[in-house]
């Protein structure tokens, strides 16, 4: 992440500002779920940044783990109340922070990235046909 110019609840207030499409909370949901994803890597992943980097399909791994954990039942209908109802939404919501100077990308990072998982309402409500969540995963993450 970058170091904001502009503290968080203010950056996600003037995105809303132009698209308000999706709630406040959801964007400070995606924030959390990025530090708890990124601080679950093994230690030799996390001291390299160019492998600390996470893909989409991880970010949205690691939402929906997140999300199972705060809000379990009700994680869908949560999402669904925030206006988070694809992997699109929350790559919009990623960009748009990135566009604010409160997420960073790589060059080669792009909305298509997150395009390559299990939708997240299906994972949400527990349709998603895949591997487990990351703490149901007894061997852990592979580097």
């Amino acid at each position: 992440m970058n170091s904001p110019e502009i503290p968080l609840w203010e950056a996600i207030d003037a995105i809303r500002e132009t698209d308000d499409r999706y709630h406040r909370q959801a964007y400070a949901f995606v924030v959390a779920a990025l530090g708890v994803t990124v601080q679950g890597l093994p230690a030799e992943r996390l001291n390299e940044p160019e492998r600390r980097h996470l893909s989409g399909s991880e970010l949205l791994e690691g939402i929906g783990s997140l999300a199972r954990r705060e809000f379990g039942a009700l994680a869908a209908t949560v999402f669904r109340e925030w206006g988070v109802l694809s992997n699109e939404d929350v790559g919009n919501i990623v960009f748009q922070l990135v566009e604010t100077g409160q997420l960073s990308a790589r060059p080669q990072d792009s909305i298509d990235d997150f395009r390559h998982a299990p939708e997240i309402l299906d994972v949400l409500e527990g349709r998603a046909v895949g591997r487990p969540p990351p703490e149901h995963n007894p061997s852990g993450p592979s580097t």
